[in-house]
């Protein structure tokens, strides 16, 4: 699966940002925009974007005169971000594909991607296309899920949604948590050119304030659903309900609370 298949449209943006940003995206956003506020970049790029929980953060810890541009494959994703922001805050949205970036060479001074790496469907022309479009002296800041080990939540449910089918589970899981191995993406950044470059492993206990609403976006908000029904099941009630008990029984009763383990890469453009 790539970025190409792993299309988040119709209901999924809703239930990604309701479901799972709350419990999944807000405390790493918060920490991905700091670390690039930081240098006061005046022209900012943000790739993958997809709701805006990131680019709502940035927009706040940046100044207004910055140029702050949120691109995503997918137009649905974006049309949910435009929604947090009012009509004079100075942001521009995009449409763009992380592998053929729309932008003049050196055009940003900084770029942004939560959780967006794992998608693309050509990592090392992703990171060539990032490269090019950063300014020198400008940094790229990226952040990847860790394994199914460091974030139990992830193979629970991939356990609890395969349980449904005998044969041929949804394996949409596999993608976001199976692309993790520090080694090999220092090695692509170095190949694409990217200097100085900085790995810190974050981790979060975060509470879960509530398991059916976190089971929701789990089930509902991405790609997976789409999977579930590809294998004719029409009803996710009771796939929802089995991820949810599956949560409780981990995490305990509300509020609850699980770890959560991701990866921040910095790497500079000289």
């Amino acid at each position: 699966m790539n970025d190409q298949a792993a299309q988040f449209a119709g209901t999924i943006p809703e239930n990604y940002d309701s479901g799972l940003g709350p419990h999944l995206f807000v405390d790493f956003a918060a920490d991905l925009a700091r670390r690039a506020a930081a240098a006061k970049p005046g022209r900012v790029l943000e790739i993958a974007a997809g709701t805006g929980i990131v680019t709502r953060i940035l927009r706040d810890a940046l100044p207004d005169s910055t140029r702050l541009v949120a691109s995503d494959l997918n137009p649905a994703m974006l049309a949910v971000a435009r929604q947090k922001f009012s009509a004079h805050e100075r942001i521009e949205f995009q449409s763009a594909d992380a592998t053929a970036l729309p932008f003049d060479d050196d055009a940003f001074d900084a770029i942004v991607c939560q959780f967006g790496v794992m998608f693309f469907p050509d990592k090392d022309k992703a990171y060539r296309e990032a490269y090019r479009v950063l300014g020198y002296g400008g940094r790229y800041h990226f952040n990847v899920w860790d394994s199914f080990d460091f974030n139990p939540f992830a193979r629970i449910s991939h356990d609890a949604i395969g349980g449904f089918f005998n044969c041929d589970a949804p394996a949409f899981f596999t993608v976001p948590f199976g692309y993790h191995r520090i080694d090999e993406i220092k090695s692509s950044l170095l190949a694409a050119g990217f200097t100085e470059l900085a790995v810190h492993v974050l981790k979060i206990d975060k509470m879960i304030t509530t398991a059916r609403q976190f089971a929701e976006g789990l089930v509902l908000g991405n790609p997976i659903i789409d999977e579930i029904r590809a294998r004719g099941t029409t009803d996710s009630a009771p796939i929802i309900a089995a991820v949810t008990e599956t949560l409780q029984s981990a995490f305990g009763e509300h509020p609850a609370r699980m770890p959560l383990q991701a990866i921040v890469f910095s790497a500079l453009k000289r």
